[in-house]
């Protein structure tokens, strides 16, 4: 019981923070059907921030585009949402939200265009590998390796356990 209240007190801290209402209602029934799988996932995230290398404005993209490519809601405004809180500026956001890299810095550009190739698979993502490792190192690449690949997770849990929201357009109007 004790440890039940917990886990939603933490949910609901976790949604003011992010400032999406709702958005955690898949996590509620994870922890509701499988307390063990729940805080087995609550380990994940410490994984799905890792960033010490990398400017946020160019960990922030990449994560922006990897969860684009799987959701075009909720979780794509918690994404904006954590960036904004890191300083990342609106205009930079809504610049990649209407996919012009070119609008932005050319690290930020390198970043997302990566991710982009990444998830895509697209055949040069190889190319963009070595601009990314040259640009950032061996200690960047692996951010943005673990950013990219940690952003999927959670549209992806979404949608499996049919909490997966209709499309809606993101706004970067927050205030920090």
């Amino acid at each position: 019981m004790v440890l039940r209240k917990l886990i939603h007190a933490g949910l609901d801290s976790a949604e003011r923070t992010l400032r999406v209402p709702g958005s955690m209602e898949y996590l509620r029934a994870v922890a509701g059907h499988s307390r063990g799988a729940f805080l087995k996932f609550s380990l994940f995230l410490p994984l799905a921030t890792h960033r010490r290398r990398l400017p946020s404005a160019a960990y922030h993209a990449a994560r922006l585009a990897a969860t684009r490519h799987q959701d075009c809601g909720t979780c794509v405004q918690i994404v904006v949402n954590q960036a904004r809180s890191d300083g990342v500026p609106a205009p930079l956001l809504r610049a990649l939200l209407h996919d012009r890299p070119d609008d932005v810095p050319p690290e930020v550009a390198e970043a997302y265009r990566f991710a982009r190739a990444v998830v895509e698979q697209a055949p040069d993502a190889e190319s963009l590998r070595e601009q990314v490792r040259a640009r950032f190192g061996e200690e960047g690449l692996v951010e943005l390796a673990l950013g990219i690949a940690s952003a999927q997770v959670f549209p992806v849990a979404k949608r499996a356990l049919g909490y997966a929201t209709s499309c809606t357009l993101a706004s970067v109007e927050l205030e920090t």
